[in-house]
């Protein structure tokens, strides 16, 4: 009897017609869009202080300060601290990031260019991405230390995507055979402490196209 009552309770509780149209068969429910936009915000404001960042280390300036990027990307300094608790964290991110698009903007421009001038231009992407490595490097030598970053890892894939030109350049007739990968990384990242003002001057695009000319066949 008690069974028999509690059945009649819970069917009282049910919705008719909700469980009319129920498919047993369904997941969880999805979200709602009130519910979907607190992550839809939170994912912008994120890419926002990546790219507040990444603007910012990429001046070179020795101190950037976590405020500043806070309000370039139009956020609270406690938004920047819930989706980056430290500020290696957020240099961590603006490496990898930078990097990440360093290397497949090689494969663009040999998509768009011939190799020589594709070469060429990523030059002057990869001085960029140099240039902002230098606005962290407190933070990047901390991370190094602690193993969460590889210099030598970052080299290698340098030095492979340089290889990349250098192979379709061969190829084409339009730069040396010859020449190693490692050895114009290496050059490159020469001329870049080397250059007076570096990024922002003439002479760091004059002596890359010094560079660039002792490559050409």
């Amino acid at each position: 009897m008690g069974s028999e009552n509690s059945q009649i309770v819970d069917a009282s509780r049910a919705d008719p017609i909700a469980a009319s149209h129920a498919d047993p068969d369904a997941g969880p429910t999805a979200p709602t869009a009130s519910a979907r936009r607190p992550r839809a915000d939170a994912a912008r404001n994120r890419e926002r202080l990546i790219e507040a960042a990444s603007a910012a280390f990429a001046t070179g300036a020795k101190e950037v300060s976590l405020e500043a990027i806070a309000r370039d990307a139009g956020v609270g300094i406690g938004t920047l601290y819930r989706h980056f608790p430290t500020r290696d964290a957020l240099v961590e991110v603006v490496h990898r990031d930078g990097l990440a698009t360093v290397l497949a903007r090689a494969d663009e421009l040999l998509a768009e260019h011939d190799p020589a001038t594709a070469l060429r231009l990523w030059m002057d992407d990869y001085a960029q991405f140099v240039a902002r490595k230098r606005g962290m490097a407190e933070s990047l030598r901390a991370l190094s230390q602690a193993g969460v970053i590889a210099a030598s890892d970052t080299r290698a894939r340098i030095s492979d995507t340089l290889q990349k030109f250098l192979d379709a350049g061969a190829a084409a007739g339009t730069l040396r055979a010859d020449v190693q990968a490692e050895d114009v990384a290496a050059t490159l990242v020469g001329v870049f402490l080397a250059s007076h003002d570096f990024p922002r001057s003439e002479q760091t695009g004059r002596m890359l196209d010094l560079v660039f000319a002792g490559i050409r066949a």
